[in-house]
């Protein structure tokens, strides 16, 4: 797979100094170079994926951006202070979303299929609601809405795992995938492919990053400026998967969420946790490219 890097500064409302970078654009070229990708892939709406609490550029699992990538253009960032790019990191998810949207407008995109993971799925709700002319298809994996009514909640020992200064293996596992054979052994081979890229980058969100990040995901959680209430008001197609074993954003979130959501589809797998899109990306994949197609 051809990867393609560019690190453009650029100035934009909700970025600071510095809009977030495009670090890797997939299947290769950079902006301004898409005349290299095959026009069945430059001709449709690109697809924008949105991380998770502490997740940088290389915390993706590869398996799954290149099923991704062999029908779609896939751009993947790191938000204003994570990773790779500077400025000042958001507090809240409206923060978050804000600098998502500056980052289209510095790529000249008025339209792109989102995806959001976990707290990127707070994310990716946000601009759906506030600016929907901007997105055609809508993509929430292991997520939720903010305030779900009768919300079973964490596992009260996500804590001890997700907020350790340098996560192992053992963290990544119990967060990530279920407490059983194939859910462990899938779960190591998701870690090994990961950190084929991580190796080289060391990537991680540095303190103020996660501080920022927490307090935002503990607002969105209590219902405060979430978007629960406002979910019949989405206007695109919505597809909403999750794992049965999700201890960090409970499957019933994403049953909640489908039931307000009438132009949308849900997927549940029965042997996987809150990374099944990592555990399963051959047949998520696919998923989701039947969906944005």
């Amino acid at each position: 797979m051809d990867r393609g890097l560019a690190r453009p500064r650029q100035r934009g409302a909700g970025l600071d100094e510095a809009a977030a970078q495009l670090v890797a654009a997939l299947p290769g070229p950079a902006p301004g170079r898409d005349a290299r990708l095959p026009r069945d892939r430059t001709d449709r709406s690109p697809l924008l994926l949105l991380h998770r609490f502490r997740g940088a550029l290389d915390h993706w699992d590869p398996a799954f951006l290149e099923v991704l990538a062999n029908r779609r253009r896939v751009i993947v960032f790191d938000s204003a202070g994570v990773g790779y790019s500077d400025g000042k990191p958001a507090d809240t998810v409206r923060g978050m979303a804000d600098v998502a949207v500056s980052f289209l407008d510095a790529l000249g995109l008025q339209k792109v299929d989102l995806l959001g993971w976990s707290m990127g799925g707070f994310v990716a709700l946000d601009p759906a609601l506030e600016h929907p002319e901007r997105v055609r298809r809508l993509v929430v994996a292991s997520s939720g809405a903010g305030g779900v009514p009768d919300n079973p909640g964490p596992d009260p020992r996500v804590p001890d795992h997700a907020m350790r200064e340098h996560n192992d293996d053992e963290d990544f596992l119990f967060l990530f995938h279920p407490e059983t054979e194939t859910g462990r052994t899938a779960g190591l081979a998701s870690l090994r492919r990961i950190n084929r890229r991580l190796s080289g980058s060391g990537q991680d969100a540095s303190a103020p990053a996660r501080e920022a990040q927490m307090q935002a995901i503990t607002q969105w959680s209590s219902g405060i400026n979430s978007t629960w209430n406002r979910l019949t008001d989405l206007t695109m197609p919505a597809l909403f998967a999750n794992g049965a074993h999700d201890v960090m954003e409970h499957a019933y979130q994403t049953y909640a969420i489908a039931r307000s959501v009438p132009d949308s589809k849900t997927i549940i797998y029965g042997d996987a946790g809150h990374a099944f899109l990592f555990q399963h990306p051959d047949d998520f994949g696919a998923e989701v490219l039947r969906f944005i197609d």
